[in-house]
């Protein structure tokens, strides 16, 4: 593999194959985890598509964070349909263009969690990103503003808790989480990443309630304890490795392109590979998008 910027290791349960994007060459890919690697199959996209869902009741669609917003994927052709932009007037002009979803997650009530940021190849990351929520009636919740890369989201067992990174801030925050309505509140630090070259971007939780997060930049996986300690490290031949995700035991990490290969020639080799490891832990249950079709 050779990703610009790999993202969004999602496992198809059912049919036991993995899928993951490439944000930047607008690509989705998909392995027969059953055959391995020479199964690989790759779809080019018409956006760029930063996190995928399953939608509950269909396999030929699958919901996607694009480019303006929310929108239904066809998989066999790789065409996409939003379903509901994220900007209008009151962002003012030219935001659309700017920016681009990136990391999400599904609750346990269907509603997705998406995060909002500046596209890199447009404009320089500010805090104008913002942490979206879309329900399963379709509607649209501004959670979370002044949010600059959004990256992991995820929700503690008990359903009490949510976590969201942050990436430039090195931490993971933690929140009150209300199920029934989807709010969030008392924001508060639940780890904070002391590796002076990693910050932490997406994350994927396992069946013991522990954070996996990748350390983009340091070419690690950190497991992180409930209580915010860490318990488990991995280390990876590339510095840009950017979001874990399981598969029964097994956890996948995709990665990026090294961003300073004169300085890093050793990471250039295996980067924008995807890489798979035996942990023996399976990952927390992936849920599905709700849409409501009244």
């Amino acid at each position: 593999m050779d990703c610009g910027l790999g993202e969004a290791p999602f496992w198809e349960r059912n049919s036991h194959q993995l899928r993951f994007v490439d944000i930047i060459k607008q690509k989705l890919h998909v392995i027969d985890l059953n055959k391995g690697p020479s199964s690989l199959k790759s779809f080019d996209l018409d956006v760029p598509v930063g996190t995928t869902a399953d939608i509950e009741g269909t396999d030929d669609e699958v919901i996607v964070g694009a480019k303006s917003g929310y929108a239904i994927l066809n998989r066999k052709t790789g065409k996409h349909e939003y379903l509901n932009r994220l900007w209008d007037e009151r962002d003012g002009p030219g935001k659309e263009e700017r920016m681009r979803l990136n990391d999400g997650a599904v609750d346990t009530s269907g509603r997705y969690w998406a995060g909002a940021m500046n596209d890199p190849k447009v404009h320089e990351p500010t805090d104008e990103g913002v942490l979206f929520r879309l329900d399963p009636d379709m509607k649209l919740h501004r959670m979370i503003e002044n949010v600059t890369i959004p990256n992991g989201i995820g929700w503690s067992a008990d359903d009490k808790r949510m976590f969201f990174t942050d990436s430039p801030t090195k931490n993971i925050f933690q929140f009150d989480y209300d199920a029934a309505t989807g709010n969030i509140s008392n924001r508060r630090v639940f780890f904070h990443c002391e590796d002076e070259e990693g910050v932490p971007d997406g994350f994927a939780i396992d069946a013991e309630g522990c954070i996996w997060t990748a350390l983009f930049g340091a070419g690690k996986v950190l497991r992180i304890s409930p209580e915010g300690h860490i318990i488990g490290e991995i280390t990876l031949p590339t510095r840009c490795c950017s979001c874990p995700g399981f598969a029964g035991e097994d956890l996948f990490i995709t990665s990026a392109a090294e961003e300073e290969p004169d300085k890093y020639p050793e990471s250039t080799k295996y980067a924008g590979s995807l890489f798979k490891l035996h942990v023996g832990v399976a990952g927390s249950p992936i849920h599905k998008f709700k849409r409501s079709r009244t």
